[in-house]
């Protein structure tokens, strides 16, 4: 039922957005060469999906992202862990993170393609980028946020470290290491796109700009919708991710 409904209002929120966009064009007056109109767009997705055209720049997209978001997310989770229960170096280590973190990944392309050289490499690299200061922020945040008192008492009763890296402070600090997963999610998919836009001959970013140099501008919001569902879908991946190890830790999941 609880899926229904969200299927349900999904469908409400994309009928509205499709009803807007066909408005804009009503009053606008836009023509065809300016602003396709859904029904236009719709055809072109029906065709690129008949054509494998999407099937081919998705899987190219989303083999880069999951490999740069892991290369990503599992350092950085780690690193975390062990940096919040280390606020000293920590308080060291916190300018770096702070300055780095705000350079766009984008900004680094130069130096990525002399260092990786030009294929799969720099995109994974810029996912990697723009992933990993996300994760490591929240998940030293929800390190220090656990009660003094709770790892006091873990420690008096000499549980060994690892074990209490990994049954406590794992779970406790585990809703803001999911808000970091999810924000590393739209960042990372983000940066994808626009380093696919620079350089690279295959995936979604070039599938736009290949569409936009042709004048197919029908088929430049069919690839921008799917950078958007495609987006939506992860985000719920990591949902179902954040529900499964809720129920695995005892833990409640957010609605």
């Amino acid at each position: 039922m609880k899926i229904g409904k969200k299927l349900v209002n999904f469908l409400i929120g994309m009928t509205i957005l499709v009803i807007i966009w066909q408005l804009v064009i009503w009053v606008g007056s836009y023509p065809e060469a300016l602003l396709p109109s859904p029904l236009s767009v719709g055809k072109a997705i029906i065709a690129m999906i008949l054509e494998g055209i999407l099937y081919e720049h998705m899987q190219v997209s989303l083999g880069r992202f999951i490999a740069g978001y892991f290369l990503a997310a599992v350092p950085a989770i780690l690193l975390g862990m062990i940096l919040g229960r280390l606020p000293q170096v920590w308080q060291v280590f916190d300018p770096i993170v702070q300055v780095l973190r705000p350079v766009s990944p984008v900004a680094w392309s130069p130096f990525i393609v002399l260092w990786f050289g030009i294929g799969n490499m720099p995109a994974i690299v810029i996912i990697f980028i723009a992933a990993f200061f996300p994760i490591l922020l929240t998940t030293v945040a929800g390190v220090n946020k656990i009660e003094r008192s709770y790892l006091k008492i873990a420690e008096n009763l000499e549980i060994k470290r690892l074990q209490l890296m990994y049954k406590f402070i794992f779970p406790a600090a585990f809703p803001s290491i999911v808000s970091g997963l999810r924000l590393a999610v739209g960042t990372g998919w983000i940066f994808l796109v626009a380093g696919e836009m620079v350089g690279a001959q295959s995936g979604l970013g070039f599938l736009i700009v290949d569409a936009r140099n042709t004048l197919n501008l029908d088929y430049v919001l069919a690839g921008i919708i799917f950078i958007g569902v495609s987006g939506f879908l992860l985000d719920r991946l990591i949902g179902v991710f954040e529900g499964w190890v809720g129920k695995h830790w005892g833990l409640v999941p957010r609605s």
